[in-house]
C-alpha cells in the first residue's frame, strides 16, 4: 500500500530556502557571465567594438534568462552593491535565508546612506530584522533606519523632493481621465483621510453611488465648487516624534503610526502655526507606556475634551443662559492662540452669547478661569524619548 507524508510548515520552509538559493545562485552566475565578457571585451582593440559589445552584455543574459534588460541591469547592480558594501547580507542570501525582494530593499537603502558607519550598522541589525519579519516590514524598517541614523540627509531629500511637488492630469479613453498630485506625505495623509470621513457620513438614503464613488465626487466638488468647502471636515491622523526633534535639538521625522509615511518634524511645525489643524501631544513613560501627560495645542477642542466639558458645564456659561451645552460653542475665555486649549480656559456659550462675547459685549462668563497650578516636576529616569501626537486636520 503507497504511503504519503504530510508535508509540514518545516517543508514549506525548506521551498521557500531553497527558492532563495536559486535567486541568488542565477544572479551570481549573471555576474561571472558579466564579467568575464567585460575580461574579454577589454582585448578588442577598437573602442566602438568594445562599446558596442559591452552594451549587449545585459541583452544577451536577458535572451537566456527571458528577462528584461531593465531587469538584469537591476539584479547586477544590486548584487554589485550589497556584495561590496554588505557582504553578510550577500551571504544571507546564497544561504537562502532572505529572498531577491528583501535584498533588493536593502540594496536601495544602502543607495541612500552616505556614511560607512551607517552602512556597517545597518549590516550588523538588518539581517535578524529581514530574517523574521515580511517584506512589508522590513520595508518599513529599512526606512526608519534612514531617517535615524542620517536624519539631516534625510531630511535634505525630503525639502529637494517637496520642492517638486505638482499636479498632473492625463487624459485616458472613454472620456475619463488621470489625477495625479505629488504631495508632502502628511498632507496627502490628510487629504485622504478626510476624503474617507465625509464619504461615509451624511450619505441620503437614496444615495445609491459606492464609497469610491463618492470619494471621486467629493474631490471633484473641492477643486470645482468653492461652496463644497466651507466647513473643516475632521481627520485624525496621528505620528510620533522624538523629543529631541521636537525641541529642535536634532534633524528628524515624525511618523505615523502605522508606519507608512514619514516628514521632517518642521513640516508639521508649519501646520500647527497655520491655526488650521488641532494636535494632541501625548507624553509617554518609555518604560511602561504610561501616559504622563495630554496636552492640546490648536484653536479647536478635540471630541474627548468637548464632551468633557459639556458634561461639566451643562448649559451656557453666560449669566442666566439655560440653552443645554450640546448646541454650544466651545469658547476660549482667553481668546486663542494666547489662551491655551485647556479645560481650565474652554466653555460652553451659545451661539448668541458667543457673538457678543466676540464684539466685546460680553466680558465675563460664570466660570472664570482659574490660576494656574503651581508646576509640579517630575523626574523620569530613563528620560522620555517618544512623543506620540495627533493632529485633527481641518
Amino acid at each position: 500500500m503507497a504511503t504519503t507524508t504530510a508535508l509540514t510548515t518545516e517543508d514549506l520552509s525548506d521551498v521557500v530556502r531553497w527558492q532563495a538559493r536559486a535567486e541568488a545562485y542565477a544572479i551570481g552566475r549573471m555576474v561571472d557571465y558579466r564579467d568575464a565578457e567585460m575580461a574579454r571585451t577589454a582585448l578588442i582593440e577598437s573602442s566602438l567594438r568594445r562599446k558596442i559589445e559591452r552594451s549587449a552584455i545585459a541583452l544577451t543574459i536577458g535572451e537566456a534568462t527571458g528577462m528584461s534588460e531593465a531587469q538584469i541591469h537591476l539584479r547586477l547592480s544590486v548584487a554589485d552593491r550589497v556584495r561590496e558594501k554588505t557582504p553578510l547580507v550577500w551571504a544571507s542570501f546564497v544561504d537562502g535565508l532572505i529572498d531577491f525582494n528583501r535584498v533588493r530593499d536593502i540594496s536601495a537603502t544602502i543607495e541612500k546612506l552616505h556614511r560607512d558607519e551607517s552602512i556597517a550598522r545597518l549590516e550588523s541589525r538588518v539581517i535578524g530584522y529581514a530574517t523574521s519579519h515580511t517584506a512589508a516590514e522590513l520595508h518599513q524598517w529599512l526606512r526608519r533606519f534612514v531617517q535615524r541614523v542620517e536624519a539631516d540627509l534625510a531630511v535634505e531629500r525630503a525639502e529637494t523632493e517637496r520642492a517638486d511637488r505638482r499636479v498632473t492630469v492625463t487624459h485616458g479613453d472613454d472620456s475619463m481621465s488621470w489625477l495625479n498630485a505629488y504631495l508632502p506625505s502628511h498632507q496627502a495623509a490628510a487629504i485622504e483621510a478626510r476624503l474617507r470621513k465625509e464619504a461615509r457620513t451624511s450619505v441620503e438614503p437614496d444615495d445609491d453611488r459606492t464609497v469610491a464613488q463618492r470619494e471621486a465626487d467629493l474631490l471633484a466638488a473641492w477643486c470645482i465648487d468653492s461652496e463644497a468647502v466651507t466647513s473643516a471636515v475632521d481627520a485624525n491622523i496621528a505620528v510620533t516624534v522624538g523629543a529631541d526633534v521636537l525641541a529642535g535639538a536634532t534633524p528628524g521625522f515624525a511618523e505615523s503610526t502605522d508606519g507608512d509615511w514619514a516628514v521632517p518634524a518642521s513640516w508639521l511645525a508649519e501646520v500647527i502655526a497655520s491655526g488650521s489643524t488641532f494636535w494632541h501631544r501625548i507624553v509617554v513613560d518609555p518604560v511602561t507606556d504610561d501616559v504622563l501627560a495630554h496636552e492640546y495645542v490648536g484653536r479647536f477642542a478635540p471630541d474627548s475634551l468637548a464632551l468633557a466639558l459639556q458634561f461639566l458645564h451643562g448649559v451656557c456659561q453666560a449669566p442666566g443662559c439655560r440653552v443645554p451645552s450640546e448646541r454650544c460653542d466651545l469658547d476660549h475665555r482667553i481668546p486663542h492662540p494666547v489662551g491655551p486649549t485647556t479645560g481650565d480656559n474652554m466653555g460652553p456659550l451659545c451661539r448668541r452669547h458667543h457673538n457678543l462675547k466676540g464684539h466685546g459685549l460680553l466680558h465675563w462668563s460664570t466660570s472664570p478661569p482659574k490660576p494656574p497650578p503651581e508646576p509640579i516636576v517630575i523626574e523620569i529616569y530613563p528620560p522620555a524619548t517618544d512623543f506620540v501626537m495627533e493632529y485633527v486636520a481641518a
